[in-house]
């Protein structure tokens, strides 16, 4: 595999369907492979399930670095912990290795009410897109989260309450980095020093834009994603 330019692996945010891609798959541009993962609408899978629908989704054969946003964060470290060949580096976007608020833990059977999903649709926005959702980015986000089955998003809100990958990160001995959004209303700066705590390895990027950073500040971060590709 010498010589050969790596690929990009992205896993999605909670809405799972990869639509929201499109910004940054537009800004890498043709120089970069890009794959994007995609998890079912209409199944209420759990972390571990998805996990192994993620890595049958791994390029084989050629290098590749993985890229979790979000919601995936916590599978891209469980995957890296498992040393897939091919796997030169790891970038987690706007996400965390255990619960990035661990206050809403008890809270977690309000995730099963049937509001969830028009809860979601008013709050999507604001909370993920903060001041800079121009239409069009509202209009896509809305679109991603409208193919998403009800039970499939509450299932997933209850899972990422529960989750704890952190125990696996200091066994990961690739280059890591963190593309950090400066304004993020979601999950809290604390949750990347956590993960650079256990890990010596991590880069923190920080990157003007709220929660759906790859999203609102698509060509900054694919220009951060070159480098980091470059590199590997």
């Amino acid at each position: 595999m010498a010589g050969v330019k790596p690929a990009l692996v992205l896993l999605p945010g909670m809405d799972g369907t990869g639509t929201l891609f499109d910004p940054l798959a537009a800004a890498l541009g043709d120089a970069v492979e890009v794959t994007r993962v995609r998890y079912p609408h209409d199944q209420p899978l759990a972390y571990a399930e998805l996990e192994q629908l993620a890595w049958q989704a791994l390029p084989t054969g050629r290098p590749y670095v993985l890229l979790g946003e979000s919601f995936s964060g916590p599978i891209a470290i469980a995957l890296a912990a498992q040393r897939p060949p091919g796997l030169v580096g790891l970038v987690l976007c706007c996400t965390f290795a255990s619960n990035p608020r661990p206050a809403l833990r008890r809270l977690g059977w309000l995730a099963r009410g049937p509001w969830l999903k028009p809860a979601a649709r008013l709050l999507a926005a604001p909370l993920l897109l903060g001041r800079s959702g121009i239409a069009a980015l509202r209009s896509l986000l809305a679109q991603a989260l409208a193919t998403v089955a009800p039970a499939v998003l509450a299932q997933r809100a209850r899972a990422l309450l529960a989750v704890d990958v952190a125990a696996q990160l200091p066994s990961l001995a690739l280059p890591i980095h963190y593309l950090q959004a400066t304004c993020d209303q979601l999950v809290p700066p604390a949750c990347a020093d956590a993960i650079a705590r256990r890990n010596a390895r991590v880069t923190i990027h920080r990157i003007e834009g709220p929660h759906c950073l790859l999203q609102a500040a698509p060509v900054a971060c694919a220009g951060v994603l070159r480098r980091i590709l470059s590199g590997a």
